[in-house]
């Protein structure tokens, strides 16, 4: 079936619009009449589709935002089918009405939710399906829906956070950066030149600067675009899994940052599995999809390692404390919630407190950077005041003898 976009009029006059599947055009207005609805304008879907899949991309808020409103949909006793147009007519983009459109038309024709949005792999990912599935095989799909609208929530606005950690200081960097090279491009050649006319000899400082200054005249524009092409061939080597594993690697070793990695996989991890236990999914179930939401391949290979231990029988806990990847108070969640049975429960938790421990880190990461970073570009720009000084401080010597 194809989605088809239209403008229409209810029974008592009152324009609409929204996304309709069918077969053909006049098959659209067919289900429109059908509706109880005039058609005025009905036009095939238009959004970013892949050309190989035929499937729409959604952006991480849009899914979000679709999923929470479905959830409180589902939960207030609606019908699958209904929330789904509910949804789609409510939204203003046209990719989310596609995508909803084509859910419906698969659910209308008998398959399960989980199943239709496994036809958009694009707009909902694996992990995404197997939670739809646990709880519609539970039974349980509005409270499941609620709680992967929480899931999602609570991802991006660790995303964000992780985004907004880095932001702050790279941009830092980059302006003090641009500062000082501004000073040695612009600022330096045209005051040491009124020097150069005195025929006085420049101290060794001075002459440095004046070398760079040059250097960065003459082959800025070649560093720029050695610069660029740089980043160009190391993001492509990085998706290199080898080359990734070791960059992957290098980055846990780091102080401070191996740290806020940790915290970080770890957190989303214990929410990946926290959110498919409680669905009801059976261990091997939760950390296949938490492996699939761990980006660092060392963590993943851990991660790995563990889903071999259990298959075999062995325990959830005993089997994370062997790799030594997870911060011990996941291990120890993991622990009770095996004692207790709930671990959805448990590993809930020490996905909340691993969060809070990254708002701390980053605080204290952040905290380190600045300074750093300022102490570093002011000692810079002393030095390039510094070479501009020293001429004059050694002319008005000389002037005094």
């Amino acid at each position: 079936m194809a989605a088809f976009e239209y403008q229409a009029l209810d029974a008592q006059g009152k324009k609409s619009k929204g996304v309709v599947s069918a077969d053909s055009l006049k098959s659209a207005r067919r289900e429109l009449r059908k509706q109880g609805l005039t058609p005025l304008k009905v036009d095939a879907s238009k959004g970013k589709i892949d050309k190989k899949t035929r499937q729409l991309k959604l952006s991480s808020k849009d899914n979000v935002l679709l999923t929470r409103q479905l959830a409180m949909l589902i939960t207030s006793g609606t019908p699958v089918e209904e929330a789904l147009a509910a949804v789609g007519e409510t939204s203003k983009k046209n990719n989310v009405r596609t995508v909803l459109a084509d859910v419906r038309a698969n659910v209308v024709e008998g398959q399960t939710l989980s199943d239709a949005m496994s036809g958009q792999r694009l707009a909902f990912n694996s992990l995404y399906t197997s939670i739809i599935a646990a709880g519609e095989g539970a039974g349980a799909l509005d409270s499941v829906m609620s709680r992967l609208a929480d899931y999602q929530e609570k991802s991006e606005d660790m995303r964000g956070k992780v985004v907004a950690a880095m932001i702050y200081p790279a941009v830092l960097a980059v302006v003090a950066l641009m500062v000082v090279v501004a000073l040695l491009v612009f600022v330096v050649p045209r005051v040491v030149e009124q020097f150069d006319t005195m025929g006085q000899t420049l101290p060794l400082l001075t002459q440095i600067m004046v070398n760079i200054s040059g250097f960065l005249q003459s082959y800025g524009v070649f560093i720029i675009g050695g610069l660029a092409v740089g980043f160009i061939v190391l993001s492509n080597v990085s998706k290199v899994e080898r080359v990734k594993r070791r960059l992957d690697k290098i980055s846990l070793n780091l102080p401070i940052i191996g740290e806020v990695v940790r915290s970080v996989t770890a957190a989303r991890f214990a929410r990946t599995f926290a959110t498919l236990a409680s669905s009801g999914a059976p261990v091997l179930d939760c950390l296949r999809a938490a492996r699939e939401t761990t980006p660092n391949l060392v963590l993943r290979d851990a991660v790995e390692k563990v889903i071999e231990d259990v298959r075999e029988g062995g325990s959830l806990s005993a089997s994370m404390a062997r790799t030594g990847a997870f911060p011990p108070l996941v291990t120890h969640m993991a622990a009770g919630g095996e004692a207790s049975g709930q671990l959805g429960v448990m590993f809930d938790k020490g996905a909340e407190y691993l969060e809070r421990e990254f708002e701390k880190t980053s605080s204290v990461a952040l905290g380190l950077l600045e300074p750093i970073i300022t102490v570093i570009m002011g000692g810079l720009v002393m030095l390039i005041i510094l070479a501009i000084m020293l001429p004059i401080l050694q002319l008005n010597s000389g002037a005094l003898i």
